[in-house]
């Protein structure tokens, strides 16, 4: 079995110097992918996790260390090695003291810079150290458990910090899975309500029959079983923040009665008319279409605009991959801290890694979550985990996959462009998951990144363009 290429970024503005470094390195083994400024280099980083960074320190656009920078803040087990002129050592000294593994100075002989891949390859395998870079994850990158750098949490968390102090209701949105209610807890702990309760009920996992008194409360003798007074959620709520979840499953009786309570700021228990008045934030949260449920009549309409005064979406992690390492990180930390013994120095391989941003992730975060908690229950006596611990499903093993069943044509058929047809439907479909990203569409197809190239230009000559 043939040993699988490295993947390695190529970061230089001099095209036939890079071609020629990029040839020489193709063939000693890695799968290298260009750029040619710091923009294009870090835009490359975010959306793919290479096993070396081999950067210019003078680019045209900025210094190589920003690369540099970039790469060991994403994925602190990567190599980045730094190429720089004779008069520019002392840069490359202070790219030494910032996280790179090397420097080669120019001119260099491409074996030269082979030893110096090499023995910082060595390095990492046998250091395998933990760098996590923890005052980032702590102080730059969330609000309290909420965990992105990317540009659409950046976004989040500047509506949350603009939002939290008003007591306007916040409508959160989202696929299972993407945190909406550590969202609603951030937005209770960051406005003036946070030395109150927090109180979250749960819509969909409570019966019909018993949710009523569980959100308004109800009196001694009001129902059968009710042998003593017994104060709802809302009502506990009072001057702090109710948490409606799943607010789309509340019965249709129920919403009628919820928006009486957001538009009176009263609340009557059931078997009493007499109104308490509350003061009560409200958060609401669904994974459902409300939009589509008031068309369809599923959803009073006049409550839904009561919930939506600010909306928040919440993003699907397939949407901001970029954050997959840091995510990762992060429940290596926690979890790590909670096993017996702790385990502080566990790091992914870049392999594994790779397996998980490719990933679509349809639990979004909480299976991510238990994939990395899965992960470390399985290697109780690794530094690094690697991919043959991951599920199935995230490795993309196909084993186990059943066989469609074919049915030859009675007139028979074109084999070879039925066979391009179908090619190009997987090629087309990686290349839209990838957003025209070469790379990770031919990781996606299991193929070199040249492979693809050249199916994608085979296809185009038998007439079947890859949009």
């Amino acid at each position: 079995m043939t040993k699988p290429l490295r993947p390695l970024l190529l970061v230089d503005d001099e095209g036939a110097f890079r071609r020629a470094v990029a040839d020489y390195l193709e063939g000693a083994g890695f799968e290298v992918t260009q750029a040619s400024n710091v923009a294009e280099a870090t835009e490359r980083l975010q959306t793919y996790a290479y096993d070396v960074v081999l950067t210019d320190l003078r680019l045209p656009d900025g210094d190589g260390t920003t690369v540099l920078q970039a790469a060991c803040a994403l994925y602190p087990d990567i190599v980045v090695l730094v190429v720089t002129g004779h008069g520019s050592i002392r840069a490359a000294v202070d790219a030494i003291r910032l996280g790179a593994a090397d420097f080669v100075t120019k001119p260099f002989q491409l074996d030269e810079l082979q030893l110096a891949m090499d023995r910082a390859l060595e390095r990492q395998a046998l250091k395998a150290e933990n760098t996590f870079l923890k005052q980032q994850l702590r102080d730059r990158f969330r609000l309290d458990q909420l965990v992105g750098r990317s540009a659409r949490m950046q976004e989040v968390f500047t509506l949350i910090e603009t939002v939290a102090p008003t007591s306007s209701t916040i409508l959160v949105t989202g696929e299972t899975g993407t945190g909406k209610e550590l969202v609603a807890r951030a937005l209770h702990a960051l406005s003036r309500r946070a030395s109150e309760r927090f109180v979250a009920v749960n819509c969909g996992a409570i019966p019909e029959a018993l949710l009523e008194a569980e959100l308004f409360g109800h009196v001694r003798g009001a129902f059968t079983g009710a042998v003593s007074n017994r104060v709802g959620r809302v009502e506990l709520a009072h001057r702090g923040t109710l948490f409606l979840d799943e607010i789309g499953t509340m019965p249709a009786p129920l919403q009628a009665k919820l928006l009486r309570v957001l538009q009176q700021r009263e609340v009557e228990r059931v078997g009493e008319s007499r109104p308490v008045p509350i003061d009560v934030r409200v958060v609401a949260a669904t994974n459902a279409d409300l939009d589509d449920m008031v068309a369809r009549g599923a959803f009073r309409e006049d409550l839904y605009y009561r919930l939506n005064v600010i909306p928040l979406r919440l993003p699907p992690l397939r949407e901001r991959r970029e954050d997959i390492p840091l995510l990762v990180r992060h429940f290596l930390m926690t979890l790590g801290e909670q096993a017996v013994p702790p385990r502080r120095d566990v790091v992914f391989s870049q392999e594994a890694m790779r397996r998980l941003m490719a990933y679509d992730w349809p639990g979004n975060i909480r299976q991510l979550e238990n994939t990395v908690e899965r992960a470390l229950a399985l290697t109780p006596q690794r530094a690094q985990i690697d991919v043959s611990v991951l599920p199935a499903e995230i490795r993309g093993d196909v084993d186990d996959a059943q066989p469609v069943p074919l049915v030859l044509p009675d007139g028979g058929f074109d084999l070879d462009r039925t066979l391009a047809a179908v090619e190009r439907g997987f090629v087309q479909q990686a290349l839209a998951r990838t957003e025209g990203n070469r790379s990770r569409a031919a990781d996606l197809l299991g193929v070199k990144r040249t492979t693809l190239v050249e199916k994608v230009k085979r296809l185009q000559r038998l007439g079947l363009g890859v949009e």
